[in-house]
């Protein structure tokens, strides 16, 4: 099995990918499945008639997302930056679909969806990885001008403006939260000057001040049950109150898989952003310890192909698809945990989403063939 996989990824390449990430990746999606299974069965029993709704509308995004990851991990990486500005086009066009009668699909306060011929679908996931390829293409175009200010910073950020004005608009705090603390490392790694990270650090500073002013009730509410959870326990804290119980009542080995009390209507979102404090609750401490580790090791490899990359493109390009990738997995676990305000964003790869499945299984497929191209013999240790 190994061979023929090892020989099915090679294809087309300067060596053998980094196999540890590819085999990694693969136990996370199906330690997911079985997650989602678990956390999800008996509100999908309740409301469908059920217990494998969730999971079988997870299949299907997830086999056309593995037939994308190995389309992305054989087509050689640098053949995107010939669509680079094509991509950012699409993502500003699928950022504005979301205002539009008709297309936009409200869920919520926030306006992040859009059905399409009865598909629902939230354009900012495939955001994340049109932009980031947009973004690699012109840093790597740049490299002679990043340092200067005028034909440098200041056009990096007119783009970073634009994106994020539409991501506020829905708003979408979360997405772009992880697209900005993306850009600000990509920025960096690509030679970009301390001093204008520093200064766009103050800018986004200054935009969060103001921003504060008209921050509306309910987000507002998120920051003050990070501060004191006891705040609403029974309704603006009462997701937080149930996630800490979930995760607090699984003890150091866990109640046992299927075994969530929790799940059975006490805590909101168990297939998306919850889906890890029932995780917690089943599987305990040890191996909730386990699953973040898996994911560290997914980045740390993900940030070792980035380093060996063979061209600032694909530095820039792997380095964004990981920070993404591990700002999103921080911001879903730590609001579980209330160590920050919870942003509703999915756990990569577990939770429930077919945009954001899709998204992440063509955003790794990129870092694999980016694998396959490295410098040096680091995918050997």
């Amino acid at each position: 099995m190994r061979f023929n996989l090892l020989k099915l990824f090679k294809f087309n390449s300067k060596h053998e990918p980094d196999m540890s990430l590819i085999w990694a990746f693969f136990a996370l999606i199906l330690f997911g499945l079985v997650i989602l299974f678990n956390a999800s069965s008996v509100f999908s029993y309740d409301t469908f008639g059920t217990p494998y709704h969730y999971v079988k509308s997870q299949l299907f995004p997830l086999g056309i997302g593995l037939v994308a990851f190995l389309v992305a991990s054989l087509v050689d990486y640098h053949v995107w930056k010939k669509w680079a500005f094509l991509f950012l086009v699409i993502s500003i066009v699928l950022l504005v679909l979301v205002f539009i009668p008709g297309i936009a699909w409200d869920d919520g306060p926030a306006r992040s969806w859009i059905k399409i011929f009865g598909q629902i679908f939230q354009p900012a996931e495939l955001v994340k990885l049109t932009f980031l390829i947009y973004l690699a293409t012109w840093l790597e175009a740049k490299k002679e001008d990043l340092k200067s200010l005028t034909s440098g910073f200041i056009p990096f950020l007119f783009i970073i403006l634009l994106i994020g004005f539409l991501m506020m608009m829905q708003p979408d705090f979360g997405t772009f939260f992880i697209i900005l603390i993306s850009v600000f490392i990509v920025y960096f790694v690509s030679g970009g000057r301390m001093k204008h990270i520093i200064l766009l650090g103050i800018l986004a500073g200054i935009g969060l001040f103001f921003m504060a002013n008209h921050i509306s009730d309910y987000q507002l509410d998120r920051f003050r049950c990070v501060v004191d959870p006891q705040y609403s326990p029974q309704d603006e804290c009462y997701q937080v109150n149930q996630s800490l119980i979930a995760v607090g009542s699984g003890g150091f080995l866990g109640r046992g898989l299927g075994q969530s009390r929790q799940k059975y209507m006490y805590l909101p979102e168990v297939w998306g952003d919850s889906i890890f404090a029932i995780a917690a609750e089943e599987i305990g401490f040890l191996f909730s310890t386990l699953l973040i580790l898996l994911y560290l090791f997914i980045f740390y490899r993900g940030f070792l192909i980035a380093r060996h990359a063979p061209d600032i493109y694909g530095t820039a390009l792997a380095t964004g698809i990981i920070s993404w990738l591990a700002v999103q997995t921080f911001l879903n676990i730590g609001g579980m945990v209330n160590l920050i305000p919870m942003t509703g964003v999915p756990l990569p790869f577990i939770s429930q989403g077919g945009s954001s499945l899709l998204a992440g299984l063509i955003a790794l497929g990129i870092i694999v063939n980016i694998s396959k191209q490295t410098k040096g013999a680091y995918h050997k240790l």
